[in-house]
């Protein structure tokens, strides 16, 4: 494959972009500065690192042949300051007035003329933070390759103390598989500074750690290891389109998670102690992933139940993306496959609720990530660029028939990163919000806390705070049942 060329599935996802529905994902990094700083100074700072990658001086042109496809092509007229926008909250300067600045900021399309990023700085926090925004086209990034790129506009980074970096909630994490991460090892004399290049790494060795249940598609293949790779394939992809068919149902017209697509948009961000979550993993086994995947299931079901929702019974199916081996060193774009997963969300004892996840992750990990209906990544990646275009705006309107939310992770380093001498303290990844969705749920774990942002279209969520509320309390609901057991 061309360097150059968008894979197809960078292609489906330049396809499925819809008014009031644009797919690009985002992160919002929180840091704390030891001094007062000139937010001119940082724009420069964040001009000129980004001048810097290659892929963000780029943008994306079409091609005739392959018909439908396209090239990352150097855009003539780059101007990094351009992509760049500097805002002043207004006092007081809140955590949620900054959740609706970055809301605003994500609602709004990308330049698809351009390269096709943007970031945003704000500035005015009440806690003396300032806040950085990164936002990416789908198309240019995965959410590993995001944060790839999201260090190597960093300073110099130094070793974080404690546990290796634990991916949110994603399929596998190390303490899960009994591994470990070289991330974790301090360097000799303790706080020195890694170049940026070990940085980079070690964000690549928490990226990888999301791979590993693709390794278990050897044995749940070798019945037809002795197929050539075509047939292999071709039996595969069959087999996950199947799944699809099986699993594609219409919405309940009441059903709480989807929505008529609006250009409003909320963020609500929420930190929880890590300390909490992997001291419940200890008691009843199973990862971090589970028990975060848990909580956000019982933050779901107290909310529904203060709505005045019937709960019992009720289920969310949440599509969980998976990240696969890069076909290439160095390159960006999407490698991804996905597990579809039922939330009980009507289970009303916390601890059945994390048992009840924990089974059914278990059972998406045992088949591995090439199997079922959530590996819909898969064959769009294996379908031809023009089909993508073709059908792209019908295939966004079926998003609500196969899934009801997104609930996915952006594992980062462990290390201490910085941006122009200011120590990042919190980062919250936000999911794009698929045609019809009124939910997106992302996560990352970080220096000894899980960071949960939930995105949401305000028409069909107006209450998001209170789902935010509903998290910490999920939490200790189920510390509380869970020590008692």
């Amino acid at each position: 494959m061309n360097a150059d060329r968008l894979s197809s599935l960078d292609v489906a996802f330049l396809a499925l972009e819809r008014p009031h529905s644009p797919m690009h994902l985002g992160g919002v990094a929180l840091f704390r500065p030891a001094r007062r700083v000139n937010p001119i100074r940082l724009v420069d700072v964040l001009a000129e690192r980004a001048a810097r990658v290659p892929r963000l001086r780029q943008r994306v042109e079409p091609t005739w042949l392959p018909f439908g496809g396209a090239v990352w092509s150097a855009d003539p007229g780059f101007d990094p300051a351009r992509h760049i926008h500097l805002h002043r909250l207004p006092r007081p300067g809140t955590r949620a007035q900054l959740g609706q600045a970055v809301s605003d900021a994500m609602a709004g399309p990308l330049d698809m003329r351009r390269p096709l990023w943007e970031f945003h700085l704000f500035t005015g926090l009440q806690d003396g933070c300032f806040a950085v925004l990164d936002k990416l086209h789908h198309a240019l990034a995965d959410g590993r390759r995001a944060v790839e790129l999201g260090v190597a506009l960093m300073d110099e980074a130094v070793p974080a103390p404690g546990p290796g970096p634990g991916p949110g909630l994603g399929p596998g994490e190390p303490s899960g598989l009994g591994g470990s991460s070289a991330s974790a090892e301090p360097a000799a004399g303790g706080g020195q500074s890694w170049p940026l290049g070990g940085a980079l790494a070690a964000a690549r060795l928490a990226g990888n750690t999301l791979t590993w249940p693709n390794r278990l598609l050897g044995p749940a293949l070798s019945t037809m290891a002795g197929l050539p790779v075509a047939a292999r394939q071709t039996a595969q992809t069959l087999g996950i389109a199947a799944s699809l068919l099986r699993s594609a149902v219409p919405p309940p017209p009441e059903s709480p998670w989807t929505t008529t697509t609006s250009p409003r948009r909320g963020l609500a961000m929420v930190s929880i102690d890590l300390a909490d979550v992997h001291r419940i993993r200890r008691r009843h086994g199973g990862t971090v992933n589970d028990v975060l995947l848990a909580i956000v299931t019982g933050a779901l079901r107290r909310w529904l139940s203060a709505r005045g929702s019937v709960v019992d019974g009720l289920t969310l199916r949440a599509l969980v993306p998976v990240s696969l081996p890069y076909r290439r060193a160095g390159s960006y774009g999407n490698n991804l496959s996905g597990y579809l997963c039922t939330l009980p969300v009507g289970e009303p004892d916390p601890l059945a609720r994390l048992h009840a996840v924990r089974a059914e992750m278990d059972r998406h990990k045992a088949a591995g990530p090439g199997r079922g209906p959530g590996a819909l990544p898969v064959i769009a990646d294996r379908l031809p660029p023009a089909l993508h275009r073709l059908t792209g705006p019908l295939a966004s309107l079926g998003a609500p028939f196969l899934f009801d939310t997104i609930v996915t992770n952006v594992p980062l380093p462990n290390v201490v990163l910085h941006l122009a001498g200011a120590e990042l303290r919190e980062l919250y990844p936000i999911v794009p919000l698929p045609h019809g969705h009124a939910l997106g749920i992302a996560v990352s774990t970080y220096r000894g806390a899980a960071h949960l942002a939930l995105h949401a279209d305000r028409q069909g969520l107006p209450d998001l705070s209170r789902l935010a509320e509903a998290v910490p309390v999920a939490l200790a609901a189920l510390d509380r049942v869970s020590h008692a057991s």
